[in-house]
């Protein structure tokens, strides 16, 4: 029994030791960090489908049906609330290891004509890996892809399992934005310097979000498109691993959320050609504890609307314009894998934030979108993952 209690009173202090270190180190600033918040109201939880391996993006197509990624290289249909039993053949071989596997997924806007379906997944080895755009006619039955073809592969490639990102969103033009991680936490390494710092260099497409043509190559009006020593590719940079990205039709507001290391998780507002900071502002510090920078704002940089301390691990992202819950159009719903929720991000109609509430879901979140019946759906990220909708109490 003492020997238990000694052990409970070790934990203690660790943690509080911990804590302390915590609050020495995270950097103060603008922007003032969020923790747990109300619980919304009027809202319940409803099964849609199980039995889904570890499930990372959901789609519609214009006819219902919806597309389901699974991590280890599976893509699903959903028909009429149904979880049709084959996978979709024809996706090239997935490098399923840590972060990857096969990842987002989004129809062509113009789908109904061509039928392409546009995906991520990670390919190459433990030692060199990354992250490829590629796309692939779906079959009137839904059953195969035919003519796929690689678009793009991220480069440089990089070691370990980390940090792919790998959310993808179409602009009004039908340019595709793809938002991809830095590569990996310390003490991973690439030419010498820890992996983070790619998110500054300009010539790295890593820690960035692209913008493509609907062919893969680089549209002439890029933020950086000829200027020397950049990526032609590059949208913004300066981030850490965006796992989520959505657009408000109405504003044409863009935002993004991405990961800290402990605590710093981010909602920013997106402007092409913007740098938001990270690893030279971050309101991040070490898993151990120690410091990535003591600088939480910059001059050239552009600060988080949002910063979440103690970490969200913030996933999919939404903004919703539903009917079915009218109080909450407008605002942005992001998915939570650390804290099993959903955070409803209430703005105005300037794009300002207004309060935070929590829809709590019990599980790691993976996905979050609205489907066309304006209720929200969520993907949970487990072995015998779910597929839960959001729908009013009454």
């Amino acid at each position: 029994m003492k020997s238990r209690t000694k052990r409970v009173v070790g934990a203690v202090v660790v943690f509080l030791a911990g804590a302390a270190l915590w609050m020495m180190r995270v950097p103060s600033g603008p922007v003032q960090p969020t923790g747990r918040v109300p619980a919304a109201t009027g809202w319940r939880l409803q099964p849609v489908v199980a039995g889904l391996e570890h499930p990372w993006s959901l789609a519609w197509l214009p006819t219902g049906e919806m597309l389901v990624t699974e991590r280890a290289g599976r893509l699903r249909v959903v028909s009429h609330g149904v979880l049709l039993p084959a996978p979709v053949t024809g996706l090239p071989a997935t490098l399923g290891i840590g972060h990857g596997g096969l990842m987002d997924i989004v129809p062509h806007p113009r789908f109904a004509e061509n039928r392409w379906i546009y995906f991520t997944y990670g390919l190459g080895t433990l030692e060199a890996n990354g992250t490829r755009l590629a796309r692939g006619r779906l079959s009137a039955d839904l059953a195969s892809l035919s003519e796929v073809e690689v678009l793009h592969t991220v480069s440089p490639l990089k070691p370990g399992p980390q940090h792919f990102g790998s959310r993808l969103l179409w602009l009004p033009d039908s340019t595709l934005l793809l938002a991809l991680g830095d590569g990996g936490n310390p003490p991973i390494r690439l030419n010498g310097e820890l992996m983070r710092e790619q998110a500054q260099r300009p010539g790295s497409q890593l820690g960035k979000i692209l913008r493509l043509s609907d062919d893969g190559t680089a549209p002439a009006d890029n933020p950086f498109s000829g200027r020397p020593g950049f990526d032609p590719f590059i949208w913004t940079l300066g981030h850490r691993n965006i796992q989520g990205i959505a657009r408000d039709a109405a504003s044409g507001r863009i935002w993004a959320n991405e990961h800290g290391s402990r605590g710093g998780d981010e909602l920013n507002l997106l402007t092409p050609g913007a740098n938001y900071g990270w690893p030279r502002a971050t309101y991040s510090i070490e898993y151990t504890f120690g410091t990535i920078s003591r600088a939480n704002t910059l001059t050239g940089m552009t600060d988080p609307v949002v910063v979440w301390t103690p970490a969200q691990a913030p996933s999919g992202l939404q903004f919703y314009n539903g009917s079915a819950f009218p109080a909450w159009r407008g605002d942005l719903f992001s998915g939570a894998l650390k804290r099993k929720e959903v955070r409803r991000i209430d703005l105005d109609g300037e794009g300002r934030v207004l309060g935070q509430e929590s829809l709590p879901i019990g599980a790691r979140v993976r996905d979050v979108r609205q489907g066309p019946d304006g209720h929200l759906y969520v993907l949970t990220d487990e072995k015998n993952g779910r597929l839960l909708r959001i729908e009013p109490a009454n």
